[in-house]
């Protein structure tokens, strides 16, 4: 994860976002200052986020995020999220934007055992999202719970629970049909930590973090 709590790394395996462009379509400016108000965004510092390189197949555009929530040296909850662009607009989206993510965390017996964890856990996707007065539609999930029980040379560690969300969503554009992309990783960030076992944050617990502009964002 990235070297800072509250701050974002841009690595991207050696290929900036003009080299790619130049093997597919030009990078509209819509998707650009999308990227650009992810960059800008107010996080949380138990979050450490870093650029890694996007799906290539799921939209001419695309450019994502990895983070994780991190107390000392544990991590308490991972993710990733994928920003997808397509000027063309897809069916499934009813929109040119879309965003997909994968949360994951281990939980304590007592959550896990909960015969609703499920919906409690997509509850609070979507209520990180209005909860940030953002807009969006057509989202679409999965909650998955895996228990993992150990054996033999194994014995003495205790049984552990994993979730794991996976879903997407339309957000809502604005003006010049760019999207408050800054606002729904704020939103995101607010779920891991959630889903990590940690307090409602503070206002006075965000942090201005701007990832280097030594690349561009990655088109597939």
């Amino acid at each position: 994860m990235a070297p800072a709590q509250g701050q974002f790394s841009d690595h991207s395996d050696g290929v900036d976002g003009k080299d790619r462009a130049e093997e597919g379509p030009p990078v509209p400016p819509a998707f650009l200052a999308a990227v650009d108000a992810l960059r800008s965004a107010r996080l949380r510092p138990e979050l450490e986020v870093e650029a890694t390189r996007p799906p290539r197949r799921l939209a001419p555009h695309a450019y994502a995020l990895e983070a994780a929530v991190v107390d000392g040296e544990e991590d308490l909850a991972d993710g990733r999220l994928v920003l997808l662009h397509d000027p063309a607009g897809q069916d499934a989206w009813n929109g040119t934007f879309r965003l997909v993510t994968l949360v994951r965390a281990e939980l304590e017996p007592e959550m896990a055992a909960d015969p609703l964890l499920p919906e409690v856990c997509w509850s609070w996707l979507t209520g990180a999202l209005e909860d940030r007065g953002l807009a969006y539609g057509e989202a679409s999930g999965t909650v998955t719970r895996a228990g993992s029980h150990y054996f033999g040379a194994l014995s003495t560690r205790r049984p552990a629970t994993q979730i794991e969300i996976r879903a997407s969503w339309t957000p809502r554009e604005g003006r010049g049909g760019v999207p408050e992309t800054a606002s729904h990783l704020t939103a995101w960030g607010d779920l891991l930590c959630q889903i990590a076992g940690l307090p409602p944050s503070e206002p006075s617990d965000a942090a201005v973090v701007t990832l280097p502009q030594r690349r561009g964002p990655q088109v597939s």
